[in-house]
């Protein structure tokens, strides 16, 4: 890890308290929610992470507590170096603040993470579904989600999924 990174690191522990870590050798940290916003503001503006090249979410159901994790991946390309920051929230009614106003690029993988997660984005200009039709019942990436499911047709139950396949009318 380079010492920008060491550097970075360090302030946002004093700053929000958040809790350092690696994965594979690539630097993360660990910030709640109400931290996530004015930490962005600060790996912009004081840290030259110009770039959100990344903002995703997990869903650990039903293994771990909380819930979710939402995952943002900060670039600097004067520093070459990337930060993850992830933020753990809540299953039950779980909401992060928006970063869309620091980091243009985070408007529509915000939205994703409503239409896909259910993780409401608190403060984003234009709330909606983004993938999923707008009367879409539930979340498809949640781990609860039901899955739809069809046979994979081999010659051993060849006739089998035929019958139950719908044919157009001739």
């Amino acid at each position: 890890m380079n010492d920008h990174l060491n550097t970075v690191i360090t302030a946002l522990q004093t700053r929000f308290e958040a809790q350092p870590g690696q994965f594979r050798g690539d630097p993360r940290v660990t910030l709640s929610p109400e931290h996530i916003l004015e930490a962005a503001k600060t790996l912009r503006e004081e840290f030259g992470f110009e770039y959100l090249s990344d903002l995703t979410a997990v869903d650990y159901w039903p293994e771990m507590s909380p819930r979710f994790h939402v995952v943002y991946q900060f670039s600097s390309f004067q520093h070459n170096c990337r930060l993850e920051v992830r933020v753990p929230i809540s299953g039950e009614q779980p909401a992060v603040p928006t970063i869309s106003q620091v980091y243009w690029s985070a408007n529509w993988p915000e939205r994703e993470l409503y239409d896909m997660f259910g993780i409401h984005i608190e403060g984003h200009p234009d709330l909606r579904r983004i993938l999923m039709p707008h009367d879409w019942e539930g979340h498809p990436l949640r781990k609860d989600y039901p899955l739809g499911y069809e046979e994979v047709q081999f010659t051993f139950n060849e006739d089998e999924i035929m019958v139950h396949k719908v044919h157009p009318q001739e």
